[in-house]
């Protein structure tokens, strides 16, 4: 990538944004896919956020730690890996500390926060709007009042496997009172959001249908049939109908492999492929029968809403899931399933059948879904004064 002093200024009349979110480019995130619908409008300062779960001594966690270093250490406005960024993007890796877990930590990430953003935070020349994705911002949120806070609440970040719960639930209440604008994307998380006393507004997950229509040439069942998934694999999974996927058909997993059951992980009959660039996953797509979200009943699966399932919808594939409250109201598109027996039942008679009439009727809704139409709304929420 060049020098990012060599990059053409960004137009000043453009309107300018801060957002607080995943790593621009490491995977496809709902924040990311608004952004970019509007950045040909808006000048963006995307800051890279870091996690809360303490590292362990995995290869993948070490691995992860010296690429945030490198980030850090190398440029305030680039990312760490080498990604085409849109003109009036610019990305910053501020230094922090991987941990908010006492109120020590949490001031130092505050004042490193301040001081490293604070030429994108100065009251003198103040952004329209900051959003962010988690509540690690809290306390950066309370030292600029001046700043219209957008929270975009994309899951119950407390109930994830492998984070820092605790720290994360008291981060997002100290957080709430400083934000101006609430979004959620499910009526799980608002009602979460009113039992804290906070008025929320739905901005549910969009789709790119262009995207995912698939080619699939002259495909043909396979035998047994192939069921994927992608996304993160983790101890969010469905164990039991996950081995029972396996023994009836080829089981696939793309995406990051996580903490997942060992006899999943170790399973001789399914197939872990590692993830692959978000380009790359419709024509992955167009090699399977059937799509499957196959996660278990817990917590941390009730408040989410994940962002493949108007993608598996949009590819006009067969889709079988749990029955979550994210899956629910696209019950008429998909079937769902909640028994290893019955699960697997209905991916063994989708894969040998076209997609039912009355499946394809109800994935026309898809077309109110873009995600175009999703960022006029975040748009109304950063001009909400």
């Amino acid at each position: 990538m060049s020098d990012p002093s060599a990059r053409l200024p960004r137009d000043p009349s453009l309107p300018r944004i801060v957002v607080f979110s995943d790593d621009w480019g490491r995977h496809a995130s709902s924040c990311q896919h608004l952004i970019s619908q509007l950045l040909p409008r808006y000048r963006v300062d995307w800051v890279e956020t870091i996690g809360t779960r303490t590292p362990s001594f995995s290869l993948a966690d070490m691995r992860r730690s010296l690429q945030k270093l490198r980030s850090m250490a190398s440029s305030k406005s680039e990312p760490g890996e080498k990604i085409e960024l849109h003109e009036n993007l610019r990305v910053h890796n501020p230094r922090m500390i991987p941990s908010f877990a006492s109120p020590r930590r949490r001031r130092w990430n505050a004042k490193l926060l301040h001081r490293g953003l604070q030429s994108i935070l100065d009251p003198s020349d103040p952004p329209v709007a900051a959003i962010t994705t988690a509540p690690i911002v809290a306390d950066l949120a309370a030292l600029t009042p001046h700043i219209h806070w957008v929270y975009y609440c994309v899951d119950a970040l407390d109930e994830w496997p492998g984070l820092d719960g605790e720290t994360l639930c008291q981060m997002e209440l100290d957080m709430l009172p400083h934000m101006d604008e609430v979004l959620v994307v499910s009526e799980v998380l608002g009602e979460r959001m009113a039992g804290r006393g906070v008025r929320s507004s739905m901005l549910t997950h969009g789709v790119d249908l262009v995207r995912w229509q698939l080619d699939r040439g002259s495909h043909t069942p396979g035998n047994p049939p192939q069921a994927l998934f992608w996304g993160h694999a983790d101890e969010r999974l469905h164990e039991p109908i996950c081995l029972a996927l396996a023994e009836h058909t080829e089981l696939c997993f793309v995406g990051p492999k996580g903490n997942v059951a060992s006899s999943l992980g170790s399973h001789p009959k399914i197939r872990w492929e590692g993830a692959i660039p978000f380009d790359r996953l419709p024509a992955r797509a167009a090699q399977a029968d059937v799509l499957v979200m196959p996660y278990g009943d817990c917590e941390a699966t009730r408040n989410m809403q994940p962002l493949k399932l108007k993608e598996y919808l949009a590819t006009g594939l067969p889709t079988v899931a749990t029955s979550l409250p994210a899956n629910l109201h696209w019950s008429s598109a998909m079937d769902l399933a909640d028994s290893p027996g019955d699960f697997v039942a209905a991916v063994l008679e989708r894969a040998a059948a076209p997609l039912p009439a009355g499946q394809a009727l109800a994935r026309e809704s898809l077309m109110q879904e873009s995600w175009s139409a999703k960022a006029k709304i975040l748009e109304r929420a950063i001009h909400v004064r």
